[in-house]
């Protein structure tokens, strides 16, 4: 009678479900599922106990008990297929606390730099029309664009790089704009390439620009600055270089090989591959833009150029070009940073709005790829169709400069290790809540960094644990004894001192 009685129970759970729409079914299915596989497993042990005489006849026995603990895992199974996905997207990176100190020591870095050098702090939409970026074709970098239509159909891209956001602000700035102009910015961007160590879809930039200045002093003050920023953070000469070259040293090369000055740019394209093509790769996409056999070895000659001596041997000693990369090198020297830079001809950097000096950073090892970069783009306003601006600047990206710094043992890690408040105050009574608090209001305005222990009923122990975690100097504490008083105790964690100091003269 049982058994019976079981099965026209499930019948009946089983046809409400089979019945339900579409629609309906993901609902109702949850709200009733743990209860049907406890009516399926009940119905499996009536009937075992039927065919097997009691029980006794081998295999599992399942009980209203084993039951309900099949019912939860089911549940629990459930609750694990609909938890959403916990990493981030691919490409990009979370900050929890303890990274977020790094990234603020190493942005305070770079902020620092360009604040002494003079520079102004400005920041642009992370979001941008997308013709602000596709205005100069035939680039890599539009193959990499995170765009789409709007809400509005508006075409619109994330941006991938910060120096066309700072064009379209100089150009909104117009004649008002008072130069020469520095500005920096620390922003985040996106590209959607192809990931490696080092290269993410989704970093931070830090850029430096000089707006309105025509001659090489702009260049070498930024080389200067990567170069201050560099020793700031414990890098040296030997552990990383600047190449430097000029966009004129191919053009003039180009030109002298009768080569069409349209396809400048593409040529540019191919040759900012050259250290990660084989030659043989190189000098078929030199033949696929359209250079023939004697322009493509012109050009490969020059590539292998990495002396002034040997620029002047190819462009020929009265050449413009050959005297300005002399005179980038003479002030170079002047600032003390010759050490780091070095003369490369195969440097002309990947963008087509780059017209004059160029250079890039890298690890003198050869293990990591570029650590930043940057020139001269005079043109790029004008591109945009604005008025022709003299513009000079770079980009140092986040992450290869992490690398770096953790390969090279430069990342104080021991020191970002904690939060490094100043105080941890602590009420060892509910009833001394209030003036825990007052402690702690008038250390904040004496400007100390103040953590209060928020909870009732914690051990002294617990909070010297706690005190040592967020990596407190000091640990106040207040008793009803102190309370009536009116002290609190004062305990250097580094000495073990411990004190007693009226409340009013804390500090």
């Amino acid at each position: 009678k049982h058994w019976i009685k079981e099965t026209k129970m499930l019948s009946s759970v089983s046809s409400k479900f089979l019945f339900r729409t579409h629609h309906q079914w993901p609902n109702y299915y949850r709200r009733h599922h743990a209860q049907y596989v406890l009516k399926r497993t009940t119905l499996r042990a009536l009937s075992s106990t039927a065919e097997g005489g009691g029980g006794n006849g081998g295999g599992r026995s399942v009980t209203t008990q084993t039951a309900n603990v099949d019912a939860k895992k089911s549940n629990a199974q459930q609750q694990q297929q609909s938890q959403i996905e916990l990493n981030p997207p691919k490409g990009t990176r979370d900050f929890p606390p303890e990274e977020m100190r790094k990234r603020n020591w190493l942005f305070d870095s770079f902020r620092q730099t360009a604040l002494l050098f003079g520079f102004e702090e400005f920041d642009a939409p992370v979001l941008e029309s997308e013709a602000l970026f596709t205005r100069k074709a035939g680039e890599e970098i539009q193959g990499q664009l995170y765009n789409f239509s709007d809400k509005g159909d508006r075409r619109v891209s994330l941006r991938p790089e910060l120096t066309p956001s700072l064009a379209r602000l100089i150009m909104q700035k117009g004649k008002s704009l008072a130069v020469p102009a520095k500005w920096f910015a620390i922003g985040q961007c996106w590209r959607y390439e192809r990931m490696t160590r080092g290269r993410r879809r989704e970093h931070y930039q830090w850029n430096m620009d000089i707006v309105g200045v025509e001659g090489v002093e702009a260049e070498v003050e930024l080389l200067s600055a990567i170069c201050h920023f560099f020793a700031s953070v414990g890098i040296t000469s030997e552990d990383v270089g600047i190449k430097v070259n000029s966009r004129k040293v191919l053009a003039r090369v180009m030109e002298k090989a009768g080569v069409p000055e349209e396809i400048f740019a593409n040529v540019c394209v191919v040759v900012d591959k050259i250290e990660k093509l084989p030659r043989e790769k190189i000098i078929e996409e030199l033949r696929e833009v359209g250079l023939n056999e004697e322009a493509t070895q012109s050009v490969l000659t020059c590539m292998e150029t990495n002396s002034l001596e040997g620029l002047k041997s190819l462009l020929g000693e009265e050449d413009e070009c050959a005297k300005e990369m002399e005179k980038l090198f003479v002030l170079a020297r002047a600032y003390g940073i010759e050490d780091w830079l070095v003369f490369d001809a195969s440097v002309v950097r990947g963008l087509a709005y780059y017209t004059g000096v160029v250079f890039e950073g890298f690890d003198r090892r050869g293990e990591l790829r570029a650590i930043c970069g940057g020139g001269r783009y005079d043109g790029l306003i004008s591109t945009l169709g604005g008025e022709y601006t003299p513009m000079v600047g770079f980009g140092f990206g986040d992450a290869v400069i992490v690398e770096l710094l953790k390969d090279r043992g430069l990342m104080p890690e021991e020191a970002l290790k904690t939060m490094n408040v100043d105080d941890v105050v602590f009420s060892m009574d509910e009833s001394c809540r209030e003036t825990a608090m007052r402690a702690a209001s008038v250390l904040r305005k004496n400007g100390r960094r103040v953590d209060v222990v928020l909870e009732d009923g914690k051990k002294s122990k617990w909070t010297f644990k706690h005190a040592e975690r967020v990596g407190a100097k000091r640990l106040l504490t207040i008793g009803k004894k102190e309370q009536e008083e009116g002290i609190v105790k004062v305990k250097n964690l580094e000495t073990r001192e411990e004190v007693d100091v009226s409340l009013d003269k804390l500090a």
